[in-house]
Formats: C-alpha cells, sequence, structure tokens
C-alpha cells in the first residue's frame, strides 16, 4: 500500500512540470475564450430566447385547448320553477371544453414569424461579433505578452553585460589596475539592471494575467505562450509578416471584402429586413380576424326541497356541443393601429440609420488599421537601422572600455542607447505583427500570427 501511494505521488510530481511547460498558441487561445468566456455565454443564451420566440411564432398557427370546472352554490330567495320566489340553496357543476383555431389574422401570423426568424439570424451573427471581439482581446493580450517577454530577455540581457563588468573590474582592482570607486559606480549600474529587469519580470506576469482573465482560467500558474514561428531575422530580429514586406491593400479594397463578411453588417441587414415585417404586423390592425372555434360540456343541478335526477344521468342529458365562426372587423380603436404603423416606420428608418453608422465605423476601423499597419512597418524598418547602429556603437565602446580608452560614464551611455534600441525594435516588432494580423482579419481571415 504504501509503495502504491508512493508511485502515485511520484507520478503526480512529474506530471506537473509537464501541465506547467504547455504553451498556449493564439488560436488555442481564441478557441479557449470563445468556449469559457462569460460574455460569449451570455450571448449564446440570448441566441437560444430567439429561437423560443420563433418557437411560440409558429406555434401560434395551431389550435388551442381549454378545460375548465365550476361549482356554484346559491342561497336566499330565488325564482323557482314555479316562476315564485321562496328561500332556497341551489347548486351547479359544471364542466367544458372548449378550443379555437385561428383562420385569418391579417396575415399577422406569418410575418410574426419571419420577423422572429430575423431576429434570430442577427442574435447568431451578435454572437459571431462577440467572438471576434473577445478574438481581438485575446489577441491583445498576446501580443502584449511576447512584448514584455522579449523587453524581459532585454533587460536580463543588459544585468548580463553589466555582470561581466563587475567581474572584469573586481578583477583589475584585485590587480591594482582599477580603483575602488570604478568598481563601486559599475556595481551600482548592476543594480539598476538587475531593478529593471525585475520590473519587466512584473509586467510579463501582469501581461499574463490580463490573458488568462480573459480565458477565465482560475489562476496563471504556469501559463506560458508560444512564441511565433518565422519571424527571426539577422541579429535576433524578426522580419514583416508579409513576405517581402508587401504594401498594405487600400481601405476600400479591404472595406468591400469586410461587408461581405463582417457579423455586425450582417446582423444590421437582418435588423432592417426585420422591420419591414414590423411594419406589416402593424398594418394587420386594419384587417379583419376570423376563428374557428367549437366545444362541448355538460353540467349538474340541484335545489333543495325539489328531487334532482343523479348526477350521471343529468351529465348525459345536458351534454352539448358547439361550433362556431367568429368574425371580428376593426371599425374604430382610437388611431393606436395608425401610431403603431408610423411607429413601426420611424423604427424601420432608424435601422437604416444604424446600418449605415455600422458600416462607417467599419470603414473607420479599416483606415485606422491601415495608417497603423504602414506607419508600424515604416517604424519597425527604422528601428532595425537603428538598433543594428547602436549595436555597432556599443561593440566600438565596450571594446574602447575595456582597453582603458573610454570612461564608464560613456560606456553606460552607449551600452543604454543600444538597449532601448533594442526594445523600440521589440515594440516596433510586435506592433506591426499585430497591425498586419489585424488587417488579414478585417478580410475574414483567422486572427493568428
Amino acid at each position: 500500500m504504501k509503495k502504491t501511494a508512493t508511485f502515485v505521488l511520484f507520478a503526480a510530481i512529474l506530471s506537473q512540470p509537464a501541465m506547467a511547460q504547455k504553451q498556449w498558441s493564439l488560436r488555442e487561445c481564441c478557441d479557449y475564450a470563445i468556449s469559457h468566456n462569460i460574455g460569449i455565454l451570455q450571448q449564446e443564451n440570448q441566441c437560444r430566447q430567439q429561437e423560443l420566440q420563433l418557437s411560440t411564432a409558429r406555434n401560434s398557427r395551431l389550435p388551442d385547448l381549454n378545460g375548465s370546472v365550476s361549482q356554484n352554490f346559491s342561497f336566499g330567495r330565488g325564482l323557482t320553477a314555479e316562476n315564485t320566489y321562496s328561500n332556497t340553496n341551489t347548486s351547479s357543476t359544471s364542466f367544458s371544453l372548449g378550443s379555437s383555431v385561428p383562420l385569418f389574422t391579417g396575415f399577422q401570423i406569418p410575418n410574426q414569424i419571419k420577423l422572429n426568424q430575423l431576429n434570430l439570424e442577427a442574435a447568431t451573427q451578435d454572437l459571431e461579433k462577440a467572438k471576434n471581439d473577445i478574438c481581438m482581446q485575446v489577441a491583445q493580450a498576446y501580443v502584449q505578452i511576447l512584448y514584455n517577454m522579449e523587453i524581459s530577455d532585454v533587460a536580463h540581457r543588459q544585468v548580463g553585460i553589466d555582470s561581466m563588468q563587475v567581474v572584469r573590474l573586481q578583477a583589475l582592482v584585485d590587480n591594482g589596475k582599477a580603483s575602488g570607486a570604478q568598481l563601486s559606480q559599475q556595481q551600482a549600474t548592476l543594480a539598476n539592471s538587475r531593478l529593471t529587469a525585475t520590473q519587466a519580470d512584473n509586467n510579463q506576469q501582469l501581461a499574463i494575467l490580463t490573458l488568462t482573465q480573459l480565458l477565465e482560467l482560475p489562476t496563471a500558474d504556469g501559463f506560458t505562450v508560444v512564441r511565433p514561428d518565422g519571424l527571426d531575422g539577422e541579429n535576433g530580429m524578426r522580419g514583416s509578416l508579409f513576405s517581402g514586406g508587401a504594401a498594405v491593400p487600400s481601405p476600400d479594397v479591404i472595406y468591400a471584402e469586410a461587408l461581405g463578411i463582417k457579423p455586425e453588417i450582417a446582423a444590421q441587414e437582418l435588423r432592417l429586413r426585420a422591420t419591414d415585417h414590423s411594419i406589416k404586423i402593424a398594418q394587420a390592425g386594419y384587417l379583419p380576424t376570423l376563428s374557428l372555434s367549437g366545444g362541448l360540456g355538460s353540467n349538474y343541478y340541484t335545489t333543495s326541497g325539489f328531487p334532482a335526477d343523479a348526477f350521471g344521468t343529468q351529465l348525459k342529458n345536458n351534454f352539448s356541443q358547439y361550433i362556431g365562426l367568429n368574425l371580428n372587423v376593426p371599425i374604430f380603436n382610437r388611431f393606436q393601429t395608425r401610431n403603431n404603423i408610423r411607429n413601426a416606420r420611424i423604427e424601420q428608418q432608424n435601422q437604416q440609420l444604424a446600418l449605415e453608422n455600422t458600416k462607417k465605423n467599419l470603414y473607420k476601423e479599416i483606415q485606422q488599421a491601415c495608417l497603423n499597419t504602414t506607419a508600424a512597418q515604416a517604424k519597425y524598418e527604422s528601428s532595425i537601422v537603428a538598433a543594428k547602429s547602436s549595436h555597432d556603437a556599443f561593440t566600438l565602446m565596450q571594446a574602447k572600455y575595456e582597453n582603458g580608452k573610454a570612461n564608464i560614464t560613456e560606456f553606460n551611455e552607449a551600452k543604454n542607447n543600444y538597449l532601448r534600441a533594442e526594445s523600440d525594435c521589440v515594440q516596433a516588432r510586435y506592433e506591426m505583427l499585430y497591425q498586419q494580423a489585424l488587417i488579414q482579419f478585417y478580410r475574414g481571415r483567422p486572427l493568428d500570427f
């Protein structure tokens, strides 16, 4: 038994690193967020509610069926069978079963069915829009993690450089070739570098926490992301997502593609079509309605002081059936129908404006994305040149410093310029990566790197 428990514990310990080493790709993060995000689940419930409303509208064509039972008691003076009044107690028991079916409702039922069907399709498009929104939020958080990971790497490289200089100066101090003041100054620089690295690590953990909260994960422990493949360039830099830094398509081209695929546009167009049926439903108030009804019933009646037939006998003798047509012709309803029609037409105009506003917002987003992508590509190309120049300048300054031809202030300035240029390059790299992916997303491609 002890051996079994030891084996289980050992297996559990081995499995923990494997779980912690799982790396999440952007596609996996998006899929997980879509399945677990509370906002998405709420939107799915709204779709189910629309399905129920559609089912209710379709079932309104079916006949209804109602049964009733009543028991009445009467006390005091009342009219008797001899057409005289006397103090009597009477009781009656009635049973009835009735049904009615609409034959004509001014086309209200078919229009209501079509209206609810379009509302369901619009709700489904709203669900797709919500999924797209959460994917964009996840992508932003994902890129922020990648950026913070790179910044953390830069900060730790800075710690490594300063640590090597401390070791070198310590050896020179031990040999009497450098002063203690130089060593102390370099140690202070190393301490600042370690503080910067700690802050970079904290920023990375905060970015991870933000993403795990979007994914509705219970904890951020052990969560890591996959760094995109195929982006490594020369000198550790990463190239453009588009092969050869291809030019960004024009906003009009992207907008033309987006109009036919974006769910927010489809949802507004469906709601605009639905307003036609809302108007027809309101106009049905001018038309007559016709329904068919039928039913059956019986009753049992007793009066004090008078003999009464048995319960079953009375139910049999009093059994009755009926069938009838009910025609309702509207004549005047205080202008309610007229105002309902006017209100429905105003709603149609508002929905047309909502559609136009959604299209304009989409075009503005695409314009902004195109400008940001172009600027990000130019910024990245410039940052590569700046980072390379700063790296070369730092390499020369490091050689001069180690040969005693430059002081520590000049060395630290060159080092800081190099690391700052590298950080700017990292930021430009991931900004360009996200903006290019966003352009592809507007064109209907999956949001992925």
